[in-house]
């Protein structure tokens, strides 16, 4: 081989190597992980916060609500057993602690007991409701479920003020329809509970 080639090589190997370091330099970083920990505490912390909400609209066929009040318990208990569902499966798919669904409240590793998240009902106030029948209940169910609600609200606030959070597209999704569907459900039960307010028991 001529001193040309070996040069002409050289030349080639050299410029490759440069080649590669800048691409290795260029290079971005790591990806941060898609979720915070804002995320991980509202979606875990959803699952006993729908639970009580359940507990509640299950009540409506034994304590004689009024038909309004149990067309609207039926919605509520599907459509948050589905959110439920939901949070469970993105709890498990990110390796994370997935909670019971617990009416009482949130219950984190290590904890002995629930923690009540927004608008969640007191023990007195759940013992309250159960003890209540017919256009009583349909009263202290729609201004309890309005608090709960709420609450909810609350906790999507919270969410969307922590740094970072709400970026992966199903939390923010989830999110969301939880603000659109409790804003909504607050209005109507608003409504109901006025025209009982109007109405003798």
């Amino acid at each position: 081989m001529g001193t040309g080639s070996v040069r002409a090589i050289s030349a080639a190997a050299l410029i490759a190597g440069v080649a590669s370091t800048a691409v290795a330099q260029q290079a971005p970083p790591p990806a941060a992980p898609p979720y915070t920990p804002a995320d991980v505490h509202f979606v875990a912390g959803m699952i006993g916060h729908h639970a009580q909400a359940i507990q509640m609209a299950g009540w409506a066929p034994s304590h004689e609500a009024g038909a309004a009040v149990r067309r609207l318990c039926e919605r509520i208990v599907v459509a948050q057993n589905d959110e439920i569902a939901f949070a469970q499966r993105w709890l498990r798919e990110h390796h994370e602690f997935v909670p019971p669904a617990d009416p009482r409240g949130h219950i984190m590793p290590g904890m002995d007991h629930p923690m009540l998240m927004p608008g969640m009902l007191t023990p007195e106030q759940m013992t309250q409701l159960d003890a209540a029948r017919g256009p009583e209940f349909d009263r202290l169910f729609l201004t309890f479920m309005i608090q709960h609600h709420q609450g909810a609200l609350t906790m999507v606030q919270q969410l969307l003020s922590a740094p970072g959070a709400a970026q992966d597209g199903p939390i923010f999704r989830f999110a969301a329809d939880v603000n659109a569907d409790q804003t909504t459900e607050i209005n109507r039960m608003t409504l109901m509970l006025d025209d009982l307010k109007r109405s003798p028991l």
